[in-house]
């Protein structure tokens, strides 16, 4: 069996305990301002990039649409202005469609289109007269089956009824078979000649073919890394997006939206993205760029920096602080522990230094109180203990030797017997166990059965002294009281003084009284007797005055020596007290705990 005790634990003082607390509460301030910097630091740098987002998206929607703007107008140039390329209505006639005219006219094409600035991404721009001419420019050369090309595409007729404001993008398959590889899709214009008199428009129109182109330089020279251009039908014209974002859906959402343009954030492949978006009301594209939040310049290095300064700031000026206040709550908790061990030293002096106007002091008062309170206490049971020793020093002065007396009577006894002696017989056996009872000892607990059998004996003896005079009648409410307990000799010396001074000064029979009664788990015997009474002044007396020892009795135990004893041991609750009335009867009742 291991015998080894355990280490005892190491005590925590309340300075300790005090500082650990507040440490870790600055420290959990310190966390939480953290956590809000970078946060709001996050959030700053997420608001500044969908700003900046937004605004690049509207920076490249009034790019297109002056490039839209361009194209329009180079269409209604060439539709409705003969001047631009003829200097009279005669060019149309069959007579003047030599090659000198139609150098001059195909020059001039060349030179509109140049001059728009967008002429690198004309693809092909054609005007077209049945019968008459046939004028084209843009970066792809012409071919004889053009025309028929033309005609032949799907969307002709209808983009050939078509007003200004319908004049919405959308991206087709390149009609022209000799350059399709190169550039498969185009983004078509077309729109009937005014000036051509009454031929039908199938007969008389310009067509304006427009590579993707335009969007994809514009998209590439962008900052963005993921950027689109789509038409109104949701083709993608260009776009820039170098991790290839699954945008379909996104597509689909943005075009249903009611409002021209917008920024919002919003999970893309199941990351958090910044969307801007813009819609042009004629051409009909729709300009968005996805922005992926992890992708967002956020100095993390920066944000560490400033989080562990601000931390390490908030924990050094939370320890100074908490430093300084435990020093102040402990200096008085301090004078509080020193002030108790010297009250444990037995030094109960009154110090007024621990009495501040604090809840400390409130202690500290509560503090000189108690030890003002124990030393009374302390000096009150010294005085208690003085007055116990000295009263059993009178009771035993009081006893006549009881042992000499009990051997020497126990001798007449036997001499009465031989000389047939009844009377003396009794005497003395009465005699006898009454000393023997008293050299036992005074404060000796019994049962109020054998208390009241020592009584007995007692009123035997007096009984033959005063010749019949008095009569003894005991009556108990509950027969289970005979094993209450009670301290020896308390009822004799009542019952003496009822004799001695009730009912011998009284000069007729009398009749002593002793009944015992439980309430409330105290037990009360009373002694009542139809003696003289006593007054009511010298019932005030009678137990106040300890000094008064009655030298006729046997014992030399006054009432108030008794009463005395009766609170040395059970306390001040309990004793005797006194009812009388002059010439009617004496009461006395006897108050102790219940006990069996």
């Amino acid at each position: 069996m291991n015998d080894t005790k355990p280490e005892a634990s190491t005590p925590k003082t309340f300075q300790y305990r005090l500082v650990i607390y507040n440490l870790a509460i600055v420290i959990c301030i310190a966390l939480a301002v953290c956590l809000y910097n970078y946060n709001s630091y996050r959030m700053s740098t997420i608001d500044s990039a969908a700003e900046n987002s937004a605004n690049r998206i509207n920076t490249l929607s009034d790019r297109f649409n002056i490039a839209y703007d361009e194209m329009v107008n180079i269409l209604i140039n060439c539709a409705e202005r003969n001047s631009t390329f003829f200097s009279s209505s005669s060019i149309y006639s069959p007579s003047r469609q030599d090659s000198k005219y139609n150098l001059f006219a195909s020059d001039a094409l060349r030179d509109l289109c140049a001059v728009s600035g967008y002429s690198r991404y004309i693809y092909k721009l054609t005007i077209y007269q049945k019968d008459h001419f046939t004028l084209q420019a843009g970066i792809a050369s012409g071919d004889r089956n053009d025309i028929d090309q033309i005609m032949a595409a799907p969307w002709f007729e209808e983009y050939l009824t078509q007003t200004t404001s319908q004049y919405s993008l959308k991206l087709t398959d390149n009609p022209f078979t000799y350059n399709r590889s190169a550039v498969p899709k185009l983004l078509p214009m077309l729109r009937p000649l005014r000036h051509s008199g009454t031929i039908p428009m199938q007969d008389a129109w310009v067509f304006l073919g427009i590579s993707p182109k335009l969007y994809e330089d514009n998209l590439n020279a962008s900052s963005s890394s993921h950027i689109y251009a789509v038409t109104r039908e949701g083709e993608i014209i260009a776009s820039k997006d170098q991790a290839e974002l699954p945008v379909s859906d996104l597509i689909t959402q943005l075009l249903a939206d009611s409002q021209s343009s917008g920024c919002f954030r919003q999970a893309v492949n199941g990351e958090a993205c910044i969307i801007s978006y813009h819609k042009q009301p004629y051409s009909g594209l729709l300009l968005f760029e996805v922005l992926p939040v992890s992708e967002l310049n956020i100095d993390h290095h920066v944000i560490l920096n400033t989080m562990m300064i601000i931390f390490l700031f908030c924990c050094l000026i939370g320890l100074t602080l908490s430093l300084l206040v435990s020093r102040q709550l402990t200096a008085p908790i301090k004078r509080l522990i020193d002030r108790l061990e010297t009250i444990s030293t037995g030094n109960f002096d009154y110090d007024a230094s621990i009495e501040t106007n604090d809840e400390i002091g409130v202690i500290g008062k509560q503090i000189n109180s108690m030890s003002v309170r124990i030393a009374g206490l302390m000096e009150s049971r010294v005085q208690n203990e003085k007055e116990k020793k000295d009263l059993e020093i009178k009771m035993l002065q009081a006893q006549i030797n009881p042992h000499f007396l009990y051997n020497t009577l126990d001798s007449i006894k036997w001499i009465a017997t031989m000389q047939k002696n009844s009377g003396i017989v009794q005497v003395v056996t009465a005699l006898s166990s009454l000393l023997k009872n008293m050299a036992k000892g005074f404060n000796e607990k019994v049962t109020l059965r054998q208390e009241l059998e020592f009584l007995d004996n007692y009123v035997t003896i007096e009984k033959i002294r005063y010749i019949e005079l008095f009569d003894v009648e005991t009556e108990l409410d509950d027969p289970s009281l005979y094993d209450a307990k009670i301290i020896k000799l308390t009822l004799q010396p009542i019952v003496e003084n009822a004799i001695f001074s009730g009912i011998e000064p009284s000069g007729r029979f009398g009749l002593i009284q002793i009944r015992a009664y439980a309430k409330d788990q105290v037990l009360y015997v009373t002694v009542t007797d139809n003696g003289i009474g006593i007054s009511p002044e010298n019932i005030e007396k009678l137990l106040s005055d300890t000094s008064r020892v009655t030298r006729s009795n046997m014992s030399g135990i006054g009432l108030p020596n008794v009463d005395r004893r009766l609170k040395l041991v059970y306390g001040e609750a309990y004793g005797i007290t006194v009812e009388s009335e002059l010439d009617s009867y004496t009461k006395i009742t006897i108050a102790l705990p219940l006990e069996f």
